[in-house]
């Protein structure tokens, strides 16, 4: 059985950044910064965490910052770069990226949310189910702002909810997901396509699965979000000499 530190991780760390441009401008997202160092490095902190070897960033709007800030290795990660020409959405950069992949399953992470699991459970979970994708969710008070993913008794993914606006408590998608690698030729080469909206509906009913994780999760896609982030994160370990974004 293959170990989760053999597996390569994926970050889509190309979004726009719009609506944080208020407090946040000049650079991509993924290098927001938070509590001195740059938000991408507590999601590589947690890959190294768990033990991981490779990661290949997906970049897009300023990505020559990012790879200046990281180069080539991050502890004991190696990076890797795919570096998107015109936007592709998240599913059009994962598809961009797919030459680089190496492994039976890729590790999908956000690049603008945070959640505190346990990826190895995520892990033998997502082998125990012989699943072709599964998604990790976090339990939210509020909803309105992320939509619901509805699941079966076995875990099967049967729904998506989008955000209706409703302040209920239920289990939203935490950005991370275990695909398996040849499942993602599904998604179209060279086409702007969104994960979330447009592949992951599409897969239901196709050995689509949910892992309900008990960690924290934060999203830094507003500037309220944001500004909460730096107490979230400060309860999980980092690493010495992380680069700072000043």
């Amino acid at each position: 059985m293959q170990k989760l530190s053999e597996v390569t991780a994926v970050i889509l760390a190309g979004g726009l950044g719009t609506r944080l441009r208020s407090v946040v401008s000049g650079r991509p997202k993924v290098l927001a910064e938070v509590s001195g160092r740059p938000f991408l490095s507590y999601l590589l902190d947690q890959l190294v965490r768990f033990g991981l070897r490779e990661a290949v960033l997906c970049t897009g709007y300023l990505g020559d910052q990012v790879e200046a800030v990281f180069q080539e290795k991050y502890h004991s990660l190696r990076l890797s770069y795919s570096k998107e020409i015109v936007p592709l959405g998240t599913g059009g950069a994962l598809r961009l990226a797919f030459p680089m992949f190496k492994t039976d399953s890729v590790l999908v992470m956000n690049g603008d949310s945070f959640c505190g699991a346990d990826l190895g459970a995520f892990w033998l979970w997502h082998l125990l189910q012989k699943a072709n994708g599964t998604l990790l969710l976090a339990e939210a008070t509020d909803m309105s702002r992320y939509g619901r993913v509805v699941v079966d008794g076995k875990g099967r993914v049967v729904r998506f909810i989008e955000k209706d606006g409703q302040g209920e408590s239920g289990w939203i998608n935490a950005g991370i997901y275990l695909i398996r690698r040849e499942f993602l030729l599904a998604v179209p080469e060279g086409v702007a396509v969104s994960l979330e909206r447009e592949v992951f509906p599409s897969w239901v009913g196709r050995g689509l699965f949910a892992y309900m994780g008990q960690g924290r999760f934060i999203d830094i896609g507003i500037p309220e979000a944001y500004g909460e982030a730096g107490k979230v994160l400060r309860q999980f370990p980092t690493y010495p000499g992380s680069p700072s974004v000043r």
